[in-house]
């Protein structure tokens, strides 16, 4: 295991684990997202890794952003920091592996748009996401909530501040499973393990054209997927699938 000031960080069997570790509720500092930004792009390169789980220390995912560190009003300030927020965020989404989001308790604010980032979500019954912002005069975070939850539903998160719990975000179809605390990192170390199995050039060629085809029409998302199928179709990966069905065993992939 690797340990950091705001994080650590543990790689076995093709899957890493980020947990975020600054006690007593995991609040984002800048040191915090200088370090997840780090640590995401080097696993984004490792060969040796398939999927990354993101999950928190304790109680909390992430309670958000650490007022202590909240920007002032001198020139450039709020712009830089803008800029930090956004790379923390950003990271996620660009990471060429799966990025499997475990939440065990509290992700509000900054922690629940962190959670928004990953690929997959799965949270414990326990586990909530809340954006408080308009109750501290503040705004923000509607792109991301507009991702996964419904027009309504996204409403009601960001103009009320309430909390949505496990079960609720389950129906929401916000989260893919919702489990007992105790079974949330089995859970999570499941569906990475499944993900670590397959072909990682396919498994990055699948991440690329969610990220890629978001904003665009069925007719040019669907013409960008086939360009990955034919630029796959010669690699490596699509040779050692095809002989290993030929000879009824299962692939073995380089990475």
């Amino acid at each position: 295991m690797s340990t950091y000031d705001t994080l650590t960080l543990e790689v076995s069997d093709h899957i890493a684990t980020i947990t975020i570790a600054r006690p007593p509720v995991n609040a984002q500092n800048n040191a915090f997202r200088e370090e997840l930004v780090s640590v995401v792009d080097q696993l984004g390169d490792r060969a040796d890794v398939r999927a990354i789980i993101l999950t928190g220390e304790g109680k909390a995912f992430s309670a958000g952003a650490d007022l202590s560190e909240r920007p002032t009003q001198e020139p450039g300030h709020y712009t830089t920091h803008n800029r930090r927020v956004r790379a923390s965020f950003d990271c996620l989404i660009e990471c060429p592996k799966p990025i499997i989001a475990a939440v065990n308790g509290a992700a509000i604010g900054a922690g629940c748009v962190t959670a928004l980032c990953a690929d997959i979500i799965v949270v414990s019954q326990k586990a909530f996401l809340q954006m408080t912002e308009v109750c501290v005069g503040l705004a923000g975070g509607v792109s991301h909530v507009r991702r996964h939850l419904g027009e309504s539903d996204a409403r009601m998160l960001l103009l009320t501040a309430r909390r949505f719990y496990g079960e609720d975000l389950l129906r929401m179809n916000v989260a893919s499973a919702c489990t007992a605390p105790e079974d949330l990192l089995d859970t999570a170390r499941a569906i990475a393990a499944d993900i670590a199995k397959a072909s990682p050039s396919a498994i990055g060629a699948a991440k690329s054209s969610f990220q890629m085809t978001e904003n665009l029409s069925i007719y040019e998302g669907y013409r960008y997927e086939q360009g990955q199928t034919k630029a796959l179709s010669t690699s490596e990966d699509s040779i050692e699938a095809t002989a290993a069905f030929a000879e009824k065993r299962d692939p073995v992939f380089k990475g």
